[in-house]
């Protein structure tokens, strides 16, 4: 049996299709322009090499698994120039504003402890929807798939229940934002909501909000503020093979990962949809 399973034609991506979507797809214009909202040059990103497809450059092996920080650069293009080298397989950003990010690299920060610095303004609000928080008559819960290794597996059951909850979440948010995002993450929804009033919430009130919204399997580590890290939107998740973009909600409805958000390397060069260590449902 494959590690994870995902729908039909979502699989691993190699190193050189990464090297060929940052190389020839990846857009920094686009990237810059749902950044603008905020500070780019005080903007942290981040890359995870190989943590989940165990797809990785060999000089990497002892940090495969780690968020490898990059809060030192000039701009989107030396952003690129770190991810060619790395090729990894997320690319990240922190939601975390600072009023000056070279105070934190200048006192080599863990910024994980941020909450209570005086460099620190708030922090982006977020929802992350994710498949595998949804129970599946056929593969039960996040619980029962973790226990067979399939913590990250889905099937097109559960990505349309998390699709209709990621609707609902939207709309029940609207009642108390204006600023509101949808991106289709790779594999589920990610709601980001850019009000200053969200930003500059505490993080009891993001724990409280967390709890408020559970019922929507969202990823309360995520919400509450504990996880400051989400995906890049325009960049590749190299677990599945699909490009973040962002979607507009009604977009959201009748969206379909079989069909949509697929990077040109797959439409261009087809090649077998499966691998010896992954299944497809």
């Amino acid at each position: 049996m494959g590690k994870y399973r995902f729908p039909r034609g979502m699989r691993p991506s190699t190193l050189e299709e990464r090297r060929v979507f940052y190389e020839r797809e990846f857009n920094l214009k686009s990237v810059s322009e749902w950044l603008k909202w905020g500070d780019l040059l005080n903007t942290v990103f981040a890359v995870v090499i190989g943590r989940h497809s165990n797809i990785y450059l060999p000089e990497y092996e002892d940090i495969k698994k780690k968020a490898v920080t990059i809060d030192e650069h000039k701009g989107l293009e030396d952003v690129l120039e770190y991810i060619l080298q790395y090729l990894p397989e997320g690319v990240y950003y922190d939601r975390n504003v600072y009023s000056d990010i070279k105070l934190c690299v200048q006192r080599d920060c863990d910024y994980r402890n941020c909450w209570d610095c005086e460099n620190f303004i708030g922090q982006e609000l977020a929802f992350d929807i994710d498949p595998e928080n949804v129970n599946c008559p056929y593969h039960g819960s996040v619980e029962d798939k973790m226990r067979k290794g399939q913590g990250l597996s889905f099937c097109m059951l559960e990505f349309r229940k998390v699709r209709k909850l990621t609707v609902m979440l939207y709309e029940d948010l609207e009642d108390e934002f204006k600023n509101i995002r949808v991106v289709f993450s790779g594999r589920g929804f990610h709601i980001h909501v850019l009000d200053e009033k969200a930003i500059r919430l505490s993080r009891d009130e993001r724990e409280e909000i967390a709890k408020k919204y559970s019922e929507y399997a969202i990823d309360e580590w995520v919400t509450s503020g504990e996880m400051r890290l989400i995906r890049l939107p325009y960049s590749l998740n190299g677990l599945v093979s699909r490009v973040c973009i962002p979607l507009g909600i009604e977009e959201v409805v009748k969206f379909d990962p079989r069909k949509q958000a697929i990077p040109f390397f797959l439409l261009l060069s087809p090649r077998r949809s499966s691998r010896a260590s992954f299944s497809q449902l």
